[in-house]
């Protein structure tokens, strides 16, 4: 089900006016319900957490028609706007990116991240990267969707350049490019410095959005600094696993399962026993 309408919804909510989005990372059809619960106003996936529940590891590992089941019953599970982290396009060229973005939006989706690592430890250059981002916002606008396209460039986690000077210039060498070509805004995961944040913003003359890592500046801190948007990553899934190593030793030892503050049984039987609160009853899968 195309949903031009969260569309229009996830790019009001990330206005300035608004003070930018925290975007929590889900990674099924459980956590995207949680998130919700929990008070979101949109989600994203994490393309790692997705892969990790399905077996595979991260970085276009899983095959392309798993990755869309999933996100389909993600989808399916929540009545809020839904960011899909799509990697690379799962494809080898623009007409590919452009056939996994149309399927993923006929899935509902309102948003995609598409990221410039070329899975080699090496960046794609700038012009390969401008056409599959072309592409894919031709193949959203065929479709009547305004989706907000999140152009990721991997500067600061690869590591580009000898000095902070090159990997900023680099960063809004393609941040400029890619905005150019149709994204919304650049997503520069690895750099949580507010006054670089800051500078960049300026550079790129566009909006900005982040992650959050671990030790880092928090998201108000973050959003203060002018990003656009901080999402979480793969951080809550890992947290959740690293919970669940806890109960598992706790159990294994004294043999008793801890209380936890989450929600019991009834709440998450409830949970899908129904609807998402304002979801189409009518959809597909419902």
């Amino acid at each position: 089900m195309i949903r031009p309408d969260h569309a229009r919804t996830l790019h009001a909510l990330h206005a300035p006016a608004g003070g930018g989005l925290i975007l929590p990372n889900a990674w099924d059809a459980a956590s995207a319900r949680t998130l919700e619960h929990a008070g979101a106003p949109a989600i994203g996936t994490t393309s790692a957490g997705i892969a990790f529940a399905l077996g595979y590891p991260d970085g276009q590992a899983a095959p392309v028609e798993d990755l869309l089941d999933a996100l389909a019953r993600l989808v399916r599970a929540t009545s809020r706007p839904v960011t899909a982290d799509l990697e690379g396009g799962y494809a080898p060229d623009p007409e590919g990116v452009a056939a996994t973005v149309t399927r993923a939006l006929r899935l509902g989706v309102a948003g995609l991240n598409l990221e410039d690592a070329a899975g080699t430890g090496a960046l794609r250059c700038v012009e390969d990267q401008t056409l599959r981002l072309r592409a894919a916002r031709q193949a959203a606008d065929g479709l009547g969707v305004p989706a907000y396209l999140n152009a990721r460039t991997d500067t600061y986690l690869a590591g580009v350049g000898t000095t902070p000077a090159e990997r900023f210039a680099e960063t809004v060498r393609r941040g400029r490019a890619y905005l150019h070509a149709g994204a919304d805004s650049v997503f520069v995961p690895g750099l949580t410095d507010p006054t670089t944040i800051r500078e960049l913003r300026a550079a790129l003359g566009g909006p900005v959005s982040v992650m959050l890592l671990p030790g880092g500046p928090g998201a108000p801190t973050l959003l203060r600094a002018g990003a656009s948007r901080v999402s979480s990553g793969p951080g809550l899934m890992l947290a959740s696993l690293g919970h669940t190593l806890t109960l598992t030793r706790d159990l294994l030892g004294p043999g008793t399962l801890p209380a936890t503050p989450g929600p019991d049984y009834a709440q998450v039987q409830g949970w899908f026993s129904r609807p998402a609160a304002g979801a189409d009853s009518s959809a597909p899968g419902r």
